[in-house]
């Protein structure tokens, strides 16, 4: 995974009708990577996806895994504003859309979950 940036932009994974499979689908992406070692440098969340680095959210024992192992997650501080989840942030740093930018120029490859 060396040189990509992951994009989670919804509460899961996929475009689907049952919001739980999105989740355990999420759940088993972040899982495998870690499994493998497969420690992807930058993860940004946006939009929905910043749902994923609050209180309950159903992945955040593994992103914070992640974070231990080097992962940078940047979290869109525009997204969570608009959502009121400001203040319920419990892994990765607060960036802009600069951040995001910055990643995905730098990326030499840039997957959207």
């Amino acid at each position: 995974m060396q040189n990509t940036t992951i994009l989670c932009t919804k509460l899961g994974m996929g475009q689907t009708d049952h919001p739980e499979l999105g989740t355990k689908l999420i759940q088993k992406y972040f899982s495998l990577l870690l499994e493998s070692n497969q420690i992807p440098p930058v993860v940004c969340f946006y939009t929905d996806g910043v749902k994923l680095v609050t209180t309950g959210s159903p992945v955040l024992d593994l992103l914070k895994q992640l974070e231990a192992k080097g992962s940078r997650l940047i979290v869109c501080s525009t997204c969570l504003e608009m959502m009121g989840l400001a203040d319920q942030v419990q892994v990765g740093i607060v960036g802009g859309m600069t951040d995001i930018i910055e990643a995905q120029l730098r990326a030499e490859k840039v997957i959207t979950l």
